[in-house]
């Protein structure tokens, strides 16, 4: 059971790592809300270098002077009216949440897409909707009951760096609009749960026999990858192809491939070993062939 927030709320924590949890930090900061200390997890060995940086959040954290820690427990025992979660990427201990009032922002309809990849599995699922609840954090995950909630059409082109700042976005205004109005009784969560683990690397293999669409939004999520003349071969955007002549699967008619229905074209690739690039750019260079096959 959450414990329910003060009707004013005027001092907060707040608790983020990744990029996308920085834009609500800063909105906080902005609005005038007392920070006195913000949680993020520990510095990483990130790039080439493999030099401990600091997590985007902790990052923003140290731009506007804020205390920032990656010891969860110096939340023990604070003074403060609300902790704020955004993606911080760890369990909340069961003490802490029998301590204080925690909301959290979450990037789905709940109750579906609890869990890890809710915008990448709308996505892959094909949802024509999704949207941010902004919900109060209880020991098991994503269960929460929700103070607001607002839905948004996802468009069948749009990637997951798109739909995931806009969702950003959205969830920013509805976090500082639902404190500056008071959060007011939450909703208890309606319907069947479905759970978003996280997407794997088998999953961001093309396969050339599934059907356009599918392979559409799998390239929409990020990180899809194929192979070409035995090489690794990474597809950032494609766009779906209507009518046209029929192509066996994995073949080029120019930058239209085919698929095991329907087509798409070839929009940003990336060759084993080279930059992005535009796909035509590719083409004149690579020059494939009736016989080549994406795939092989």
């Amino acid at each position: 059971m959450s414990i329910p927030p003060p009707a004013d709320i005027s001092r907060v924590v707040y608790l983020g790592t990744p990029a996308l949890a920085v834009p609500p930090l800063i909105a906080l900061h902005e609005a005038g809300y007392e920070i006195p200390l913000v949680v993020s997890r520990p510095d990483a060995r990130r790039g080439r270098g493999k030099e401990l940086t600091p997590s985007p959040v902790k990052a923003a954290a140290i731009s506007l002077g804020l205390p920032v820690t990656d010891d969860l427990t110096a939340l023990d025992g604070i003074d403060v009216h609300l902790a704020v979660v955004v993606a911080y990427g760890r369990i909340i201990p069961t003490a802490l949440l029998e301590q204080m009032s925690f909301v959290n922002i979450h990037f789905s309809l709940l109750p579906r897409w609890r869990g890890a990849a809710p915008v990448e599995r709308a996505i892959l699922a094909g949802d024509a909707r999704t949207g941010v609840c902004l919900m109060a954090l209880e020991e098991e995950l994503d269960t929460g009951a929700v103070y607001r909630r607002t839905e948004v059409e996802i468009d069948p082109d749009e990637n997951l760096e798109e739909l995931r700042g806009r969702l950003v976005e959205i969830g920013t205004h509805q976090l500082v609009t639902a404190l500056g109005e008071g959060l007011g009784e939450a909703s208890p969560q309606v319907g069947d749960p479905v759970y978003a683990r996280k997407i794997t690397s088998a999953e961001r293999e093309l396969d050339w026999t599934d059907d356009a669409d599918e392979i559409h939004r799998r390239v929409r999520v990020g990180g899809a990858f194929t192979t070409f003349r035995g090489k690794r071969f990474k597809i950032h955007r494609t766009a779906r192809v209507d009518g046209g002549a029929a192509l066996s699967a994995g073949a080029f008619d120019g930058l239209t491939v085919g698929t095991g229905e329907g087509r798409l074209e070839l929009v940003e690739v990336q060759a084993e070993g080279k930059p992005r690039q535009d796909a035509a750019a590719w083409r004149n260079g690579a020059q494939p062939t009736a016989e080549d096959r994406l795939g092989r």
